[in-house]
């Protein structure tokens, strides 16, 4: 009898949670597994995806977006899509519900789980962030806020648009609490050693929960011949000290390497940053090279590759995939202890820093360029840990596991 299971996630086949739920895809069905997956509603690039419907549709979408935005009540609207969407797989009730992000504004959460605990439907959720546990907000470090623990009463980062009769933040953490604890097989799958530690400590600590990092593709991450120096011309002499983000930003610390670049000499080390764009440019000093959004991950690996460190100084992170696609590439990583970033390294690949200790960097950076204590080889070889095929296979048998 074959397996069938049903992914549900915001995006498919892009951005990070929309390529991780199409990797899974992809391995499930090539492993006699029918894999469908749902997503927030089709878009003129995703119309060639196969085994893969709509539980919304924009214009749905847009009025849920509005709503929250004005009563901050993420996932109480889509009321009549999900109708529609459960009653489309109820012919054919999958085996598993594979959950991913539930957070784009596109799926009525009670009746989503309601429909769950009626089929008595097993459920594995990959959470991506910390949204599923606490009353709205997906982070909370940089806050420093620890309402999620006991109930997240009166909110002070989010506000509605409208500011409504009372503050829903708590409403919507026991709603979360009662529709999610009351799923009888519910299986949480952390990215990190970290976020399980943060579920331990949440109103979902009595569920089963797994550590499955997230993975790379080695064949595209490994060491790349690289024309980068000369293409920005870096003298050969040069230390590039390399960050990427894809969203430039003070939780991702841009602030960091402004400030690094002004204390590193500039005739010894080159700051470059991938992933910017026009705004973050016009906040950049003259001696940091800016190179924009790029999707070709070849060229990315090059990039990689051609740096004597990468630095990672996010203040807000579930795993830091950036840092083992930087080991796969052979580069060493500085990074801050942040979420699970300490988790990608070993000390054979890189150096772990404080929180937010900028002077630990400076001095890291310093030791790391200059010592040379990290072989190319060592750091491939602690990315080998992080192979995506590995990390899917687990899922795989985490399938198997549960239908036994």
């Amino acid at each position: 009898m074959v397996m069938k299971v049903l992914q549900i996630n915001t995006v498919y086949g892009r951005g990070s949670t929309g390529k991780i739920a199409k990797d899974i895809h992809d391995t499930s069905n090539g492993k006699g597994i029918t894999c469908i997956t749902a997503y927030r509603y089709h878009e003129k690039c995703a119309l060639f995806l196969e085994d893969s419907i709509a539980v919304s549709s924009w214009l749905d979408c847009h009025v849920h977006n509005r709503l929250v935005k004005y009563t901050l009540l993420q996932g109480y609207y889509s009321y009549i899509k999900t109708k529609k969407f459960l009653r489309s797989i109820e012919h054919d009730t999958p085996d598993i519900i594979h959950l991913h992000n539930l957070h784009g504004n596109y799926i009525n959460l009670k009746l989503l789980f309601g429909f769950i605990r009626k089929k008595n439907i097993p459920v594995v959720w990959t959470l991506h962030d910390c949204w599923a546990f606490t009353g709205y907000c997906p982070h909370y470090t940089l806050s420093g806020c620890e309402k999620w623990k006991t109930g997240c009463i009166a909110c002070t980062e989010y506000k509605p648009a409208i500011p409504v009769m009372r503050d829903v933040t708590g409403w919507m953490w026991k709603n979360k609490k009662k529709w999610i604890t009351g799923v009888n097989e519910l299986i949480l799958i952390t990215p990190s050693q970290w976020l399980n530690t943060q579920v331990q400590s949440s109103f979902l600590s009595g569920c089963k929960t797994k550590v499955i990092y997230h993975g790379i593709d080695l064949d595209l991450f490994k060491p790349t011949d690289s024309d980068i120096k000369e293409r920005y011309g870096i003298s050969a002499s040069k230390f590039v000290v390399l960050g990427v983000a894809f969203d430039w930003n003070y939780r991702k610390g841009l602030d960091v390497f402004i400030e690094l670049a002004t204390r590193l000499d500039s005739k010894i080390y080159q700051i470059v940053l991938v992933g910017t764009n026009a705004e973050v440019d016009k906040t950049l000093p003259p001696n940091i090279i800016s190179i924009h959004k790029t999707n070709d991950q070849s060229e990315l690996a090059a990039i990689y590759s051609a740096a004597d460190l990468f630095v990672n100084p996010t203040r807000e992170e579930m795993f830091g995939l950036v840092n083992v696609e930087a080991n796969a590439c052979g580069t060493p990583v500085v990074t801050f202890r942040t979420g699970g970033c300490p988790e990608c390294i070993d000390s054979t690949s890189g150096i772990v820093v404080e929180f937010g200790d900028i002077d630990a960097m400076e001095r890291a950076i310093h030791h790391v360029c200059e010592k040379k204590p990290f072989s190319q080889e060592a750091c491939v070889e602690r990315a080998r840990c992080f192979n995506k095929q590995d990390k899917f296979q687990e899922y795989i048998d985490l399938y198997k596991s549960i239908t036994k």
